[in-house]
């Protein structure tokens, strides 16, 4: 019998850089497809994208999505996904996954984990039962998933802590770092993760000793975690500069529009967040014209779709008195409306933004964005 076929890692392809910014319209290519990029990734937390199916996503554009280490290891644990086919079987989910190494998860338990020089172990919060994350562990369960990109495990510090605290998670992270990749197969892409806090010689330092090790790809992490966006900003202008210009760069965790719109003038390539579907779940959507509160009472007689410059299948189709009738009855068509709406202003966002890019108008497009009354930030 002959032996299983490798995928091939993941080649980043750089097309265009802006004239006047470090915006990069590039292309990820992965053993499920191209991502072109910058891209913004839905996240899956428990295989799912919350209240979206995958044949929506596909609909509204969505080249890849985050699944979560650590959820899935805990319910329903990476052995039983694997022996059902895989992440993409098992979700129905075919394009590209990238999955996260649990560190962060990991990171917001405070209370209930303690991180040695082993890993990290943690009290689950389903349960309670004790487990063991290592930088061995980690990968062995993304490989289980059999996500296209995994992520090595990092200690992320919280922000504005101690600079002897961030040096001590930094040095952890890249010893973390060698012990991942002396376990990885190659049968997905592992990408390093920088840290350093908000002190830029650290991060300098991290981005050296990390991209010393030759892999398909970097992400800065420890971003969003207290910050001022302003400090976000200037920590990540000066880290993406120094970050090798052939693979791409992955900004964990953010953001916002205006985050996003500014983080791709630094030259990041990809994101992931959480925000569009936790603002949609509270009513929050994101328009063209601001943010829009979909239970306020004025748009109880509202015949207007969201966003009359949004084209998605909620737009279309529904006002914003029959969204707020259904947001405040509880139905949960509402979260599905909602959720569709916000993803694809975000993925809507990126799409501009690679079109920018592309005609060398990158600065003129995140200058209006980000100082229109449009702002979201």
């Amino acid at each position: 019998m002959p032996a299983e076929k490798e995928p091939a890692l993941v080649r980043f392809e750089l097309l265009h850089q802006d004239s006047r910014t470090g915006a990069r319209r590039g292309r990820l290519h992965t053993p499920r497809g191209v991502v072109e990029t910058p891209a913004f990734m839905p996240v899956g937390t428990a295989g799912s994208v919350k209240a979206v199916a995958p044949d929506d996503l596909e609909r509204i554009g969505a080249q890849i999505i985050l699944g979560n280490t650590y959820h899935l290891m805990l319910r329903p644990g990476s052995e039983v996904i694997r022996g059902l086919g895989g992440l993409h079987r098992f979700t129905a989910w075919h394009r590209p996954i990238l999955t996260d190494s649990g560190g962060f998860q990991v990171y917001s338990l405070a209370g209930r984990r303690v991180i040695s020089e082993n890993g990290a172990e943690f009290q689950s919060h389903l349960d309670g039962s004790r487990h063991l994350l290592t930088p061995e562990r980690s990968i062995e369960i993304q490989e289980e998933l059999g996500a296209d990109i995994i992520m090595a495990l990092d200690e992320c510090p919280p922000a504005l802590c101690e600079r002897s605290d961030v040096e001590a998670a930094l040095g952890r992270t890249t010893r973390w770092l060698r012990r991942c990749a002396k376990v990885w197969s190659r049968r997905s892409s592992l990408f390093g993760i920088i840290q350093g806090g908000s002190y830029l010689d650290l991060r300098k330092r991290h981005i050296e000793e990390v991209c010393a090790i030759e892999l398909p790809g970097y992400a800065l992490g420890g971003y969003s975690v207290g910050e001022s966006p302003q400090m976000m900003y200037e920590g990540v202008v000066y880290s993406a500069a120094l970050m090798p210009k052939e693979r791409p760069r992955y900004l964990m965790g953010v953001g916002t529009p205006r985050d996003l719109a500014t983080c791709v003038a630094a030259g990041v390539d990809i994101f992931d967040c959480v925000l569009p579907t936790r603002c949609a779940r509270n009513g929050l959507l994101f328009t063209s014209e601001g943010k829009l509160a979909i239970k306020n009472s004025a748009h109880a007689r509202d015949d207007r779709p969201v966003d009359p410059r949004c084209d998605c299948y909620t737009c279309r189709n529904f006002s914003r008195a029959y969204l707020r009738h259904l947001f405040v009855s509880r139905e949960i068509l509402a979260m599905r409306l909602n959720s569709l709406h916000n993803l694809s202003y975000f993925l809507g966002l990126m799409a501009q933004a690679r079109r920018a890019i592309e005609q060398d108008r990158y600065a003129e497009f995140a200058n209006s964005f980000t100082s229109s009354d449009a702002e979201l930030g």
